[in-house]
């Protein structure tokens, strides 16, 4: 292998880790050897075809070849396993390489225990949107990393979609509740119109589609225009109209901005109890 290809590795393979690799492959000009831990292989061995990026697949640690070591290595499990899985892959990193979790709720003091408290250590929080190349990650980066590794992770990142840096880790559970949640409201949000919509009498297919769309078609709205979402909003909001009688359920005391608040910080609390080093 040439000294210039990044030898990178996949700690797990499953939604999320599955839609970064997608994102890198997709990657013309990425010089990796990407190697992929996971015990279930389905996801990555249909990967395997692509011509233009050395991938390899292994089961586990043990099967990696000797003396491997990684540049860079993300962590894409669950965090409920985390403490399982560290003291495991520990080994596939030197003093050089870099770590990056998408780990929601482990922070880098739980990582260093079993990574050591002088490992690059970073943490990212990416959301399923990144399998099409529209998602949004939020990094945060140790003072032990490197610039060239936060270009490298950057870069990788970016594959997925937009990064956001985060110099205050404490702003991570936040991130998580947003962010890296936030497509299942999204998602929520179609579900719960569409239902709305078969209680007014619409067809079951009409009512998903008109849904699904009007969510959808916001969306890009929303990402191609510079005004603020309540600037969007305004814009379709006659006074007196039937968007304004809507609005005026949905923005009342106790609705959707409450609900929100408490919904967020359920998520950020949840994420701090992930972690054991914070207990």
């Amino acid at each position: 292998m040439p000294e210039n290809v990044m030898k990178l590795c996949l700690i797990g393979c499953g939604k999320m880790g599955h839609a970064m690799l997608t994102g890198w492959l997709g990657l013309e000009d990425i010089q990796a050897e990407i190697s992929v831990i996971d015990p279930a292989h389905d996801t990555a061995q249909a990967l395997f075809s692509t011509p233009s990026v050395g991938l390899r697949y292994y089961h586990s640690v043990a099967e990696l070849p000797a003396g491997y070591c990684a540049d860079i290595a993300i962590l894409a499990v669950k965090p409920q396993i985390m403490d399982n899985v560290l003291p495991q892959v520990a080994a596939i990193g030197d003093s050089a390489t870099g770590w990056i979790s998408i780990a929601a709720g482990i922070s880098t003091t739980g990582l260093g225990q079993h990574l050591g408290v002088d490992a690059r250590l970073m943490r990212a929080m990416p959301n399923t949107p990144a399998a099409i190349g529209r998602g949004v990650t939020a990094l945060y980066c140790t003072e032990t990393v490197s610039a060239a590794q936060k270009e490298r992770a950057e870069a990788l990142l970016r594959a997925c979609g937009d990064v956001v840096h985060i110099d205050d880790e404490l702003m991570m559970d936040a991130v998580t509740a947003v962010s890296g949640s936030g497509p299942a409201y999204v998602f929520l949000l179609a579900e719960v119109m569409a239902a709305a919509g078969r209680k007014l009498g619409l067809p079951a297919n009409v009512a998903d589609r008109l849904a699904r769309q009007t969510v959808a078609g916001s969306g890009a709205l929303l990402a191609a225009e510079t005004a603020p979402a309540s600037q969007l909003r305004v814009n379709v909001t006659s006074e007196g109209g039937t968007t304004a009688a809507a609005l005026g359920v949905l923005m009342a005391e106790g609705g959707m901005s409450a609900l929100f608040d408490t919904a967020l910080e359920a998520a950020a609390l949840r994420a701090q109890e992930l972690d054991g080093s914070r207990r």
